[in-house]
């Protein structure tokens, strides 16, 4: 249990009547009834869940936006965060990413038998916390339990509904030659906590997850820049070179980049460097990148440092009608390469 969890704690545990879960808590039976009954509900209570039903029913007026994203972590605590809190901010970072105002999620478990009840109630209260920040409702879920040895202690499968801000308009056809590519913070930082953790490729560090909500940074976004606002992209698995490949191949345009002014925290590029890992590839977790109109771009910047998720936000790049359909980087020393695709897996479950 890492120091974050213990300081986070808010909600007192309740008293189980057993230590681990076993088989009969996804039976769907009393032990099942005994599980929701002990703390789920309670933690997450609200008017759509109270009702305890097969589903949601909710009204919803606006265009709307639907994800959904399943967490396979491991290990499922890790500095600075665990993977509950890694659930809620990643579905609700995606429907920022649609320009939307996440509402409603549903919240399945699938749990390895054997999986302690304090571990658990670690992960409800982290998803609890996450939730409220990100001020959306946990309204329906499941809980399935897998036999010992065939899942890693917890998955967890979220999907989100939100409504789409009347101002946005997030599409990569709406990418021209001369828009402004933005980070909104130092990269790599998730991956890089996640593998100080793996076996045999632990070192001393102090590096943290960047994994938070994204949506009330967006949302103020939007609101003030609105069309201008291109395209938003948050660059978890893949990392940022994933994400540019996949827009340059959408859109036929160029993607340019300067490596000297792609944020990321010293002992995160050292890392980097010690693993033989590339920043660009490394997933992240709190953090986007937009593609805005020039004209706008610095006030975008000046806008978004001043919220507490884009401190370290930066101008790295632009778009261009050269070399259709590529990534290309300028790097510290004055060459220019090409920044592919990452080729099979370089971090193995990082989200």
């Amino acid at each position: 249990m890492t120091e974050k969890i213990k300081m986070n704690l808010q909600c007192p545990m309740p008293k189980f009547d057993f230590d681990v879960i076993t088989l009969g808590h996804g039976s769907g039976g009393l032990l099942t009834h005994r599980l929701l009954q002990s703390g789920v509900f309670d933690i997450f209570k609200n008017d759509l869940l109270d009702q305890q039903h097969d589903g949601a029913s909710f009204e919803l007026n606006g265009n709307i936006a639907f994800s959904t994203d399943s967490y396979v972590i491991s290990p499922i605590f890790f500095p600075g965060g665990n993977i509950g809190d890694l659930a809620i901010n990643g579905t609700v970072n995606d429907l920022a990413m649609c320009g939307a105002e996440a509402k409603y999620l549903s919240l399945g478990f699938i749990i390895e038998e054997g999986f302690t009840m304090d571990e658990f109630w670690q992960v409800l209260v982290s998803i609890k916390e996450a939730a409220d920040k990100a001020n959306i409702k946990i309204v329906t879920g499941d809980t399935k339990v897998v036999e010992k040895g065939k899942g890693d202690k917890i998955f967890i499968n979220t999907s989100g509904i939100g409504i789409i801000h009347t101002k946005a308009n997030i599409h990569h056809k709406n990418i021209e030659a001369g828009d402004v590519i933005i980070v909104s913070g130092n990269i790599a930082s998730h991956g890089i906590a996640i593998m100080s953790l793996r076996k045999g490729l632990e070192f001393d560090t102090n590096i943290e997850s960047d994994t938070t909500n994204l949506n009330h940074t967006i949302l103020s976004l939007v609101e003030r820049f609105g069309n201008d606002i291109k395209f938003l992209r948050d660059p978890t698995r893949g990392g940022v070179a994933s994400v540019l490949n996949e827009i340059a191949e959408l859109t036929k345009l160029g993607f340019y980049l300067d490596q000297k002014l792609i944020p990321i925290d010293e002992q995160v590029d050292g890392a980097c460097e010690m693993l033989g890992l590339d920043p660009l590839y490394v997933a992240n977790e709190g953090l986007f990148l937009a593609v805005v109109k020039k004209e706008f771009a610095v006030d975008f910047l000046n806008e978004l440092q001043h919220h507490q998720t884009g401190v370290n936000a930066a101008i790295i790049g632009e778009v261009t009608s050269e070399h259709p359909g590529k990534v290309i980087m300028k790097s510290r020393i004055g060459g220019k390469r090409m920044v592919n695709y990452l080729t099979g897996e370089q971090l193995p479950r990082i989200c």
